[in-house]
């Protein structure tokens, strides 16, 4: 399916989140929600049940940090190795559809292609080595490198310091409508959302212009 949201000629620099928008969330899913509470619960002597209530109360009370992104933290505070637990399952990594026919294309078209994640950069480094679509971007960028997350205006602000680019001409694509705000409230003009970040869940956003696979906005060939 095409649609007509994008104009690409009004484009010179498209940000691209990673889990949710280039990658299936599943894995952060399954690894947050299953893997981890039950691993967790071997180490405390508790039900899987239990693990599930205290960790599910950790993760809330840190949503939107970046603490809630930093391996680092989640390892001190459960003491347990956190990469090493992601390693065990990076089998389930997946690139989401269209994806790098998506990138080959703007690549094509001269667009700038920068990823910026929140993500951890020893997670990132998981999960560029799963799938290599690093090979595709001009700039991979962890908000940890600016100490603030996506969330904050703050990480916009440093993003434009370190990589300029005139927002006015920015598509920015991400899953999360938190972060699209933000984005939003800097003064990206062309804002775009993932219907379903995980293969698994359905969900449909109506806050922002969405898309289910990258096919729908997939730029003519020049």
């Amino acid at each position: 399916m095409k649609t007509d949201m994008i104009n690409w000629d009004d484009i010179d620099t498209v940000l691209l989140d990673m889990d949710g928008t280039l990658l299936d969330l599943h894995f952060d899913n399954y690894f947050w929600l299953e893997f981890l509470p039950e691993r967790y619960a071997q180490t405390q002597g508790v039900s899987t049940e239990e693990a599930k209530t205290t960790l599910s109360a950790y993760i809330k009370a840190h949503e939107g940090t970046l603490a809630w992104y930093c391996i680092d933290f989640w390892s001190d505070k459960l003491n347990m190795d956190i990469r090493k637990l992601k390693q065990e399952i990076q089998h389930k990594i997946q690139i989401r559809p269209f994806v790098m026919d998506f990138l080959r294309a703007l690549k094509a078209r001269n667009k700038k292609l920068v990823l910026i994640t929140n993500a951890h950069p020893r997670t990132l480094d998981i999960k560029l080595e799963a799938t290599r679509i690093d090979e595709c971007l001009d700039m991979i960028i962890s908000s940890h490198q600016f100490n603030e997350p996506k969330e904050a205006q703050a990480f916009w602000h440093a993003l434009q310091d370190y990589e300029q680019f005139d927002p006015a001409r920015t598509l920015f694509i991400d899953d999360t409508v938190r972060i699209l705000d933000s984005a939003r409230d800097y003064g990206i003009k062309h804002l775009l959302c993932v219907h379903q970040p995980d293969s698994q869940l359905s969900r449909n956003i109506t806050a922002y212009p969405a898309i289910h696979h990258f096919d729908e906005i997939m730029p003519d060939a020049r």
